[in-house]
């Protein structure tokens, strides 16, 4: 019988490799002009200079798969695929609405999805991520590329979060997790249940297996192997951005547990480095994914090289001998047997195909009227929604298409035509940088025409007010809208064009703030004011992300 079944799972792995082939060679690789990871026989970090918080990865065959937390953003739970461990194509999302959808109908900011987990048993793809208001849930699949199923809510309750699971050699499947202070009351702990086989719902209350309050404090992140007759938990403590890496082990699944810090920052320059995924090769080399929080830039991704040593993972490099490593910032590329060619994930849209790029998200649950893109549309139109009333910001706005910053130093540049239809005024488009402080450059029409503003909300998410900083009348309804972000921790210049040809600063320099839990993100919006009639549009022609440019 176990041989029939290893022949099924081979069998599987052809159909889902074939499949994964297949799906490639329709499309050419998209390469970022601002940001590559492969240099050739090495690699430098971040191998993803993007907010893909809280990383998980896991192999199938010669196939790498990568998802990350989303928070209130939907589509939610990216899904990344590699070939060799450096070069990752956004490939899908496995979660269209983030739960419960009415909940997430209008933005919850740093609500939803937490740190998830994506494991492969029995031939499928399994996805566990804690919602920190209402508990643990699971969403799986047989082919990560297509649809996944309904999700299901594995265990309710508050403060659950940073869940993976594990299926032990004899079946019996079980689930760790973390606690958030902020709902449960208390952090700093990790817990083990016991699920049913099929890792659909838990069947005990639960087991508190390592306590951090002594010295790991916000121990956090948890992520559970086996290896040699060993358990372990892989978990950061210290802090999102000035922790370590831990790891516990111990022969039996409840403990107790040893522990030892295996990656800190050292003399580096990389903080953290926080919570992520040891993943291997098929040439058995190991590796360890982790991030590392840069701010306003959100959590990037790294790769650090791994080994064992009497049964303890060796993570990075020891520089100074104390038996703990350090992250590296460049070095060789893991050996999968071949070359690849390089990709990232998108981040220029043309808006020519009948969907949106899928680096594209939503503030919140998305309504297909917010948007229209019909076959053969050489354009991207939002419509005038109007901003709920009485907010003085667009923190609350769930229609805001935003996407992650892409690198340290870049230019954002778009071409919108405003069509206001009856209304006189009130209606506005334009580009976004979001965050807790956010800035954009607009076209808003009044009773005499058309102008271009620059508008900034300071301290969004306690309420501050929207103002206008600079304003000119254009000539017609139309105009060319850029923002260039640089160094250090980016420094954002708007700036605006009626010809597409000279540009001319609007406003001062604006430093970018993250959101909450993410990076700032840049993107377009349509809008109207609560007291202006329905109706009027926004036509974006593109979308495009280049190298920062000088004025």
């Amino acid at each position: 019988m176990k041989k029939r079944k290893n022949t099924l799972n081979a069998l599987a792995l052809m159909v889902l490799s074939a499949t994964v082939s297949f799906f490639h060679a329709q499309e050419k690789p998209y390469v970022s002009e601002v940001w590559t990871a492969d240099q050739g026989k090495n690699y430098r970090n971040p191998i993803l200079y993007a907010d893909y918080s809280d990383p998980d990865v896991t192999r199938v065959g010669n196939d790498y798969y990568m998802t990350a937390s989303s928070f209130n953003e939907a589509p939610g739970l990216p899904i990344l695929h590699s070939k060799d461990m450096v070069n990752w194509k956004l490939v899908n999302y496995a979660l269209p609405d983030v739960l419960p959808s009415e909940n997430f109908s209008t933005p919850k900011r740093g609500d939803g999805v937490w740190a998830p987990s994506i494991r492969f048993h029995k031939g499928e793809f399994y996805i566990y991520w804690g919602d920190p208001d209402y508990g643990i849930y699971m969403v799986k699949t047989k082919n990560p590329l297509r649809a996944w199923e309904k999700p299901v809510l594995v265990m309710e309750g508050k403060g659950l979060i940073d869940s993976c699971p594990f299926w032990d050699d004899d079946g019996r499947a079980y689930l760790v997790h973390g606690w958030a202070g902020s709902r449960a009351g208390v952090k700093s702990l990790l817990s083990i249940n016991t699920m049913n086989p099929e890792g659909t719902k838990v069947l005990d209350k639960g087991v508190h297996v390592f306590d951090g309050h002594d010295a790991h404090p916000t121990v956090e992140g948890p992520k559970l192997y086996k290896r040699n007759g060993y358990y372990y938990i892989f978990a950061p403590a210290g802090g999102v951005a000035t922790g370590w890496q831990l790891v516990i082990r111990s022969k039996n699944i409840y403990g107790p547990y040893e522990e030892k810090i295996v990656l800190e920052q050292g003399s580096t320059k990389i903080n953290g480095p926080h919570q992520g995924a040891w993943v291997d090769t098929p040439s058995g080399e190991d590796w360890f994914y982790h991030f590392q929080d840069v701010d306003t830039y959100g959590r990037i991704v790294h790769l650090q090289p791994m080994k064992w040593e009497k049964d303890w993972p060796v993570m990075g490099i020891d520089n100074n001998k104390n038996g703990i490593g350090e992250p590296v910032l460049t070095y060789k590329k893991p050996d999968v047997g071949q070359s690849y060619p390089i990709v990232t994930p998108p981040e220029t849209d043309e808006f020519e195909g009948k969907e949106l790029g899928l680096q594209w998200q939503w503030s919140a649950n998305p309504n297909i009227v917010w948007s229209s893109k019909l076959p053969g549309q050489q354009f991207l139109r939002l419509f005038s929604m109007k901003v709920p009333e009485g907010e003085k910001n667009l923190w609350n706005v769930p229609n805001l298409l935003t996407q992650k910053f892409p690198a340290p130093n870049f230019t954002a540049s778009t071409k919108v035509k405003l069509t206001p239809e009856d209304a006189k005024e009130g209606k506005t488009a334009g580009l976004l940088v979001m965050g807790l402080d956010h800035q954009s450059i607009v076209i808003t029409n009044k009773p005499d025409g058309y102008y271009l503003q620059l508008r900034r909300a300071e301290k969004a998410d306690k309420g501050g007010e929207e103002k206008i900083l600079f304003e000119t009348k254009l000539k017609g309804n139309e105009a060319y809208l850029k923002v260039t972000v640089s160094e250090p921790n980016g420094l954002c210049q708007f700036s605006y064009s009626e010809n597409g040809k000279s540009f001319t600063k609007a406003g001062d320099i604006f430093q970018a703030k993250p959101g909450k839990w993410i990076g700032a993100k840049v993107g377009l919006y349509s809008v109207s004011t609560a007291k202006a009639p329905r109706g009027g549009y926004a036509d974006f022609d593109w979308f495009r992300i280049t190298k920062k440019i000088s004025y």
